[in-house]
């Protein structure tokens, strides 16, 4: 207690490094840094609450909606630089092409994503005002941002600050509210712990302690039962195809081989139910590949197979997943709906093509096009599964988006493009957020890893490890109650954050007045 009762010291230093504008600088940024170490592979979380601390301290002090604004965005910059330090990877898979482009292409991600923080900052400043209770609108400024962050141009909500509390219990409560939620958490409890021990008001740290016994709680009860595994067997193919040797037509057969020889390797207990191969495993276009399928269907031995493949209808690409039965005949079942801007597709690249531009048009063969939305496939005793492809797992409305509640989800992903450190590891994360939230078991089927059955809690029940080629054998685990994120998503932490800010506006008004 008396090394809290110093923060009063602490909060007279910060007020005097944010008079300071070179360090206020230096501090924002790797303030942002720091916290970005609660994301994975690091997942320390006592460095979010330190680095959000360091923010929050800062934003008491910041004189007007601008300089807010300001410092939002510079956390949010180093924030998001250490997070999507990914990012660069694809870049180098062709280093003499677009090496150089890898810093713009990070710094310009995590610089505009930091927009949006600003945002959030300088509408918090503004609504505070100079009332004493000004403080409870910057946990409400970054819920504001992280929302607009997953919706916005289609959205882009990877490396959310309640990421970090993916090993911890109170992960649970994103059953209740989602990742969106557990951030605002995070950040009020860091904005009340910050106000109580510097203002030295009892009812203060009475507040702080109380909340982190309702979180404690709350996690406690909002754990989903954890169902007993099903009776059925997944074989994960894991093939390991480095993306730079992928679409090598010296490398493509023997790449498919090790895929057949997987498939084909005797099981040591009873054999797979369903047989699954990462997104884009077989490197042809589907109307190529027909020669392929029996094959496929001679090495699964009876069991059905979910390959992923690109297809082609005139001129237009699909990223799709197919199911390749005992008739060696492959069937589509899923076509990729959540493309990746600029990556997957140019924005407005039909549009302009209406226009006669047509460099940039899906519909003329430049990228992928986008198919119909969410599908659920009924695979008859393994029960209904979403399939999503990639980074379609990061979007929880896509799994809302859904016709109707599956048993399980399916993630078939190549995350050759995230490299082999931190961002295959934080795609990994999101996948078990989506398992907590949804209570829904989610497999995991990636080629170069991580491959992984994830239970109802989150919690991974095996896996292969990155950059290891092989099978995984798994058990699919059960399929948990319908939780409350589930049927209602960020409606009610929505209305509740536009509702606090209106509470806000409508007092300064009658202040004005």
């Amino acid at each position: 207690m008396t090394r809290l009762l110093r923060m009063p010291d602490i909060d007279a230093r910060v007020a005097r490094l944010a008079a300071r504008p070179r360090v206020r600088v230096i501090a924002l940024l790797l303030a942002g840094a720091v916290a970005a170490l609660g994301q994975a592979p690091f997942l320390i979380w006592a460095t979010t609450l330190v680095g959000l601390l360091t923010a929050f301290l800062m934003w008491r002090h910041s004189r007007s909606p601008r300089a807010a604004a300001l410092q939002g965005w510079l956390f949010g910059l180093g924030y998001f630089t250490v997070t999507m330090s990914w990012l660069v990877n694809p870049f180098f898979v062709e280093p003499d092409r677009h090496g150089w482009m890898a810093p713009f292409a990070l710094l310009g991600m995590a610089g505009g994503l930091a927009l949006l923080w600003a945002l959030g900052w300088g509408l918090a400043r503004w609504l505070a005002g100079d009332s004493r209770l000004g403080w409870i609108y910057w946990p409400v400024g970054l819920g504001a941002a992280e929302l607009l962050r997953g919706a916005l141009f289609t959205g882009f909500p990877w490396g959310g600050p309640g990421l970090a509390w993916i090993d911890t219990p109170l992960a649970q409560i994103a059953s209740l509210v989602g990742v969106s939620g557990l951030s605002v958490l995070t950040a009020l409890w860091v904005a009340m712990l910050a106000v109580a021990v510097i203002g030295r008001r009892r009812n203060g740290i009475v507040g702080v302690t109380a909340l982190s016994l309702i979180l404690g709680l709350v996690a406690a009860l909002s754990s989903n039962p954890l169902p007993e595994d099903t009776p059925h067997t997944l074989r994960l193919i894991q093939p390991n195809a480095p993306q730079h040797k992928k679409w090598d037509p010296d490398f493509a057969e023997s790449f498919v081989r090790l895929q057949l020889d997987l498939t084909a390797t005797p099981p040591e207990d009873a054999r797979p139910n369903l047989i699954i191969w990462p997104e884009t495993s077989v490197p042809y276009l589907l109307q190529h590949a027909q020669l392929l399928f029996p094959l496929v269907a001679e090495a699964a031995a009876g069991s059905p197979v979910l390959m992923g493949i690109q297809r082609g209808e005139g001129q237009r690409y699909f990223n799709s997943l197919v199911q390749v039965n005992s008739d060696g005949i492959a069937r589509p079942v899923y076509d990729k709906h959540h493309l990746v801007p600029f990556g997957e597709y140019v924005p407005l690249g039909d549009a302009m093509a209406r226009i006669g531009i047509r460099a940039f048009a899906a519909q003329y063969g430049q990228g992928y096009s986008a198919g119909p939305g969410p599908v659920v496939f009924d695979m008859g005793a393994l029960g209904k599964v979403l399939p999503l492809i990639c980074y379609e797992a990061v979007f929880p409305r896509d799994i809302r988006n859904a016709p109707e509640r599956p048993d399980w989800i399916l993630q078939a992903t190549n995350d050759a493009w995230f490299g082999d450190f931190s961002g295959p590891q934080q795609h990994l994360v999101q996948a078990r957020f989506r398992a907590i939230e949804f209570g829904l078991p989610v497999i995991r089927v990636a080629n170069t890893g991580i491959s992984a059955a994830i239970d109802v809690r989150g919690q991974v029940r095996s896996s292969l490890d990155l950059g290891q080629a092989g099978y995984l054998d798994a058990r699919l685990p059960g399929t948990g109650s319908e939780t409350l994120y589930a049927r209602v998503g960020d409606l009610p932490l929505g209305f509740l954050l536009i509702c606090v800010a209106l509470v806000a506006i409508l007092g300064r008004r009658r202040f004005l007045h």
